[in-house]
């Protein structure tokens, strides 16, 4: 009966395990980049530096990049390739966010 149970509580850790790591991304880097990103387009809006619009095209490049991203996670492998072209989207997008707020119109 205690063997019963040491399996038991083994195949629950493992299953649990296999949960957890299936939770985690395969691109840690440019989660972290659109987070910081988005909080780029959240603050000049605060600030008054994006203007609405700025923000809602802003908004869509973002969601251009969440795309490439979903693409390159769903069969699990992410490819140099695929990371390139997610790398150069967001570093266009950074210099769009860049440009936008500092191009001095306002509200």
């Amino acid at each position: 009966m205690k063997v019963l149970r040491v399996l038991f509580a083994v195949a629950a850790l493992a299953a649990l395990t296999a949960l957890t790591a299936e939770a985690q991304t395969l691109t840690p880097r440019i989660d972290r980049r659109e987070v910081w990103q988005h909080e780029r387009i959240r603050e000049g809006v605060r600030s008054g530096e994006l203007t609405r619009g700025e923000a809602s095209r802003l908004r869509a490049g973002q969601r251009h990049v969440d795309r490439l991203e979903r693409r390159a996670d769903y069969d699990r492998i992410v490819t140099p390739r695929e990371r390139f072209r997610m790398d150069r989207a967001q570093d266009r997008q950074s210099r769009r966010i860049w440009r936008l707020k500092h191009n001095r119109r306002a509200i």
